[in-house]
């Protein structure tokens, strides 16, 4: 049987470079690699167009040409015969094509180099099966994702506040897809910042994304889902070293977890009401370790948690004041107004937002004995220069609350109802302001 398009899905993975062979008018030929070939449907597909003026120029001489494209998990090797049509440099597939070139040429350190001119569409006139030295079985059939969704979309919707549906949902995945190493970042500014984590030897909590960098930036900037089958093309996307509370107090930034030799990445956004909430990541250590159906499922994941994100903003009536501990030996707290970043002992907790609310809420302890805050009240404090979006505000808490854990600091956050907040201390918080400037 002839195979179509839609059997080679895994020619299309970019794992193996495919190779396109042209001619010039005189009939002299060219081979050049190329690094993306996309399907566009069942008789056409796309070539990114980077730097092979060669074969660009053969092609308007010769739109006919042959393509060589090779499947990953069977090692099956097929013939295109293909002819040039046009080239676009702009639309939804040219921005989808140029949101995974730079998301792996990133990683590289080569994003101008590699920045995506133009997207070569090609009408396939023929397909046929080469004769392959080396062919490995075919990989077996996909699990029925639908049960593993609906126990997900329960855990969703039976969460009771924003640290329970991040850590549930993580959970859901590792026990009923198999996906050991995930995180969730959520969207503050023009960043995204990780508030939960799954496993990695160490949490990240705070780690920031700016939108654009990498698998996760690009996929929150460009609002679509992006899936790498073989990192070994490409260097992992924030492989720094191992972040050291030392490292944290000298640079205030927390580095993002890393999974030691990641083949394969799903970058997939969190969007509801037309607006970015976040980004769910996921790796594994296997190439192609995730599936187009797996793809799907998450964006149907992510569209959940987009909605869910929003509804732990109520608050529940007020709690008695409960009288704070105050005893134990006294720690410093010292607070850089330039970036808000604080300081507990000497280590660093956080900044930004979530440093201003923490400072705040130690200073009402420090001066009255304060420990019980409001949503309400926080949002309606001008001094704290707050997010437009009041979702936000969880989202921030959330990233206080589990620092703070992660740190085993003397001052904890505790969420005894919904919009409510409860500074626990332990011992004597001396306050201070550092200096203006970082050195």
């Amino acid at each position: 049987m002839t195979p179509t398009l839609a059997d080679l899905a895994a020619c299309f993975e970019g794992v193996i470079p495919s190779i396109i062979a042209t001619t010039a008018a005189d009939g002299t030929p060219n081979i050049s690699y190329l690094s993306h070939v996309a399907r566009v449907d069942e008789s056409h597909v796309a070539l990114s167009n980077q730097f092979f003026s060669k074969t660009a120029a053969n092609l308007r001489a010769n739109p006919r040409a042959a393509l060589l494209v090779v499947d990953a998990l069977s090692g099956l090797q097929f013939r295109l015969d293909v002819t040039y049509l046009d080239t676009v440099t702009e639309g939804p597939l040219f921005d989808r094509m140029a949101a995974d070139l730079r998301a792996t040429s990133d990683q590289l350190g080569m994003a101008t180099v590699m920045r995506l001119r133009g997207v070569d569409i090609h009408r396939v006139d023929a397909i046929r099966a080469v004769r392959s030295a080396v062919m490995r079985a075919p990989a077996p059939p996909a699990a029925d994702r639908l049960p593993a969704l609906a126990d997900l979309a329960a855990g969703i919707a039976a969460a009771t506040d924003l640290g329970r549906l991040v850590d549930g949902t993580l959970g859901a995945l590792q026990r009923n897809f198999g996906f050991g190493h995930a995180m969730i970042l959520l969207a503050q500014g023009d960043r995204l910042v990780t508030i939960a984590s799954t496993g990695y030897d160490r949490s990240g909590i705070g780690a920031e994304v700016a939108l654009g960098d990498g698998p996760i930036g690009m996929a929150g900037l460009a609002r679509r889902t992006l899936r790498i089958s073989d990192m070994s093309r490409a260097r992992r996307f924030a492989a720094a070293v191992a972040a050291t509370s030392a490292e944290e107090n000298l640079s205030r930034e927390i580095a993002l977890p890393g999974l030691d030799g990641a083949m394969s990445q799903l970058a997939v956004p969190i969007v509801a009401q037309a607006r970015l909430r976040g980004v769910l990541m996921l790796e594994s250590v296997a190439r192609l370790a995730f599936t187009p159906a797996d793809e799907l499922a998450m964006t149907i994941v992510a569209g959940q948690l987009g909605a869910a994100l929003g509804a732990f903003d109520g608050e529940m009536p007020e709690t008695a004041e409960l009288p704070a501990e105050g005893t134990g030996p006294s720690f410093t707290v010292v607070h850089h107004s330039f970036d808000d970043s604080v300081f507990i002992g000497g280590d660093y907790i956080v900044k930004g937002v979530a440093g201003r609310l923490l400072i705040a809420f130690l200073r009402a302890y420090v001066a009255d004995g304060r420990q019980q805050f409001s949503n309400r009240e926080i949002r309606l404090d001008t001094s704290l220069r707050l997010p437009e979006f009041k979702d936000n505000l969880e989202t921030r808490l959330l990233l206080l609350q589990r620092r703070l854990d992660e740190k085993a600091a003397p001052v904890r956050l505790e969420r005894p109802g919904r919009g409510r907040i409860r500074l626990s201390v332990t011992g004597r918080p001396v306050l201070s302001e550092g200096e203006a400037h970082l050195r």
